[in-house]
């Protein structure tokens, strides 16, 4: 085979997107690695069977470097991300190390005067070896508040990162996943 032919055949190996059934498999494990972030912080923070109400979520539970109040429902998103990015790990990456990349950073630019918007999405599926070529791109989300447990696309900022998220040009419908409704697309 002449040298040309095997690159060609290489490159297009190396540009190899996920099957259909792969992405149906990421995402199905995607909403276990949510459920299993949230009960397993709930359990833990709060105790058996249980979770923070309306008045526990808004709770003040220190101030950032600019003396913004910070609440306990940022903490339990932070803690509950840990919680599913270690499971993505475990479970995905395993199995799809070439695909799939935890929190990848892209840079838009805008066109407004050369500004740049930076984006860091939880999950990526992308290009075998190929995260700028992205596939699908998820966030995980994990509401606190009984009204946006209810409509967690009520959020304008979540509406705004989707909207976002959709510059990157994947095959799919940028989503959200949250323990409640599983994986979201607009």
């Amino acid at each position: 085979m002449d040298k040309a032919v095997r690159a060609a055949a290489s490159a297009s190996a190396t540009m190899k997107l996920l099957e259909a059934a792969d992405v149906a498999r990421i995402e199905h494990l995607l909403v276990e690695c949510a459920k299993e972030a949230d009960f397993i912080v709930n359990e833990r923070e709060y105790g058996q069977g249980k979770y923070p109400d309306d008045k526990e979520c808004l709770r003040v539970v220190g101030y950032d470097k600019n003396g913004d109040p910070i609440r306990r429902q940022a903490e339990l998103g932070r803690l509950k991300h840990d919680v599913a990015f270690a499971c993505v790990q475990r479970e995905i990456l395993r199995h799809f190390p070439n695909n799939v990349s935890i929190e990848p950073r892209y840079v838009i630019r805008t066109g407004k005067g050369g500004q740049q918007d930076i984006m860091k999405p939880d999950v990526v599926l992308h290009a075998s070896g190929r995260p700028d070529q992205a596939q699908c791109v998820f966030d995980f989300k994990f509401p606190c508040l009984k009204d946006r447990k209810s409509d967690p696309l009520s959020v304008p900022e979540t509406r705004d990162q989707m909207t976002r998220y959709a510059s990157l040009d994947g095959q799919c419908n940028p989503a959200i996943i949250t323990p409640q409704f599983g994986i979201i697309r607009e």
